[in-house]
């Protein structure tokens, strides 16, 4: 699993978030909601400076981006792509799923 960030999201999350070098974002799946690839769990995410079981991670602009391992049943399959386009929805990430063939 891939995590992609682009640049307009990685500011996004700076702004929103108060992020700065050494911080991180964890995304992971709760109950309730949709996704294009789950009925029933959405996907979330919270300021975690302090990862300790990862899964996957990626590092844009000093922030850390990733999933615990107690979490790859939500992503396993599939890479994540977040982005933000404020025309889209100003005041949203968007996230988009990609198989990447891992079972």
């Amino acid at each position: 699993m891939k995590i992609n960030i682009s640049d307009s999201a990685s500011k996004w999350f700076q702004d929103e978030m108060g992020l700065s070098d050494g911080t991180g974002v964890r995304f992971y799946g709760k109950v309730y909601g949709k996704t294009p690839v789950h009925d029933g769990f959405s996907l979330a995410l919270t300021r975690d400076d302090h990862p300790e079981e990862v899964y996957t991670e990626t590092d844009k602009d000093g922030v850390k981006y990733f999933v615990d391992e107690g979490d790859e049943w939500f992503f396993k399959g599939y890479d994540l792509t977040v982005d933000f386009d404020p025309k889209k929805d100003p005041n949203n990430v968007l996230y988009s799923y990609q198989e990447n063939g891992e079972l």
